[in-house]
């Protein structure tokens, strides 16, 4: 195997590396972990942020950013619990147009666009809202359900979001012109890419998968409420970049998305199980995601 190989090998497979052995030093200090319904208490804590950040991983991986996605999750879910739940899928989808219209033709940096966004869809939250938690109604409820005991339907719809994230990577136009964007945005210009309309339909998806991300959380807890994801947008970017995307785009999988997840869902379980101050959480979590920063920097060089 070339030093190349070797490399890329590691490149795609270092988080699932560090998954396993973050699961294996938890278990070991706490055998708790390897319980049957804790790992699957993972997978459903895992499944609204893993959802968000596949819609994060199209935007980064045609360079791009959304800081937006938490405040779209909170908005989604108060209109579907206001209204119904499939208007909050359309509301996220719209939000994700508005941005991608801001940067497509406003020419807005997406750091900016999407800060932007972030204000007024937390404002129209709490502005819907009046500031109060609404319960969810039956639908939505439904989406933080068990099918069956041990059989979360949150964990089930993460699966379906995710091999719906890799066949749109891998199998469709929109997916390789992503790449070919985030690889070098002129060049996919000068090769006929209509950039504009392509980034209008990223950040759509963006907006619907984290409008997805929302009425499931809302499912889980059975309200909306006001405040709802709040930070989850760093979250989501930092599953994105565990995961092995670059966030100078062209580079990120799927399955390296929903790897990310599962590591910071694995490293909250493990630190709540051994009785690690919320403080002291915080600060590890901080940790890992600039050590996956700092990894993310060091392949580009």
């Amino acid at each position: 195997m070339t030093t190349i190989s070797i490399r890329k090998y590691a490149s795609e497979n270092g988080a699932l590396a560090g998954l396993l052995l973050l699961a294996l030093v938890i278990a070991i200090m706490q055998p708790a972990f390897l319980s049957a319904q804790n790992l699957v208490n993972v997978g459903v804590q895992a499944a609204v942020i893993a959802i968000m950040a596949f819609g994060m991983t199209f935007v980064v991986v045609a360079g791009g950013i959304d800081l937006s996605v938490g405040s779209i999750a909170a908005l989604a879910a108060m209109v579907g619990a206001l209204t119904a739940g499939p208007i909050g899928l359309v509301v996220g989808a719209l939000c994700g147009l508005v941005n991608g219209a801001l940067i497509s033709y406003g020419k807005l940096p997406p750091f900016i666009a999407t800060l932007a966004m972030l204000s007024v869809a937390r404002g129209l939250t709490l502005v819907f809202s009046e500031g109060q938690p609404h319960e969810t109604d039956a639908l939505v409820t439904f989406l933080g359900s068990n099918l069956a005991p041990m059989v979360p339907l949150p964990l089930l719809l993460m699966l379906a979001f995710f091999g719906v994230t890799g066949l749109i990577l891998t199998r469709t136009n929109l997916g390789r012109r992503m790449y070919a964007i985030g690889g070098n945005e002129e060049a996919a210009k000068l090769s006929g890419i209509d950039v504009r309309k392509q980034k209008l339909w990223i950040y759509a998806l963006s907006g619907l998968f984290a409008a997805a991300a929302g009425l499931v959380l809302a499912g889980r807890l059975g309200s909306a409420g006001p405040q709802a994801a709040v930070g989850y947008e760093l979250d989501a970017i930092a599953a994105v970049v565990i995961g092995g995307a670059s966030l100078s785009g062209g580079v990120g999988r799927a399955t390296g998305t929903l790897v990310g997840a599962l590591v910071l869902a694995v490293l909250r379980n493990g630190l709540n199980l051994l009785q690690v101050p919320p403080f002291w959480q915080q600060v590890v979590i901080g940790a890992v995601i600039a050590l996956a920063a700092l990894l993310d920097s060091l392949r580009r060089r």
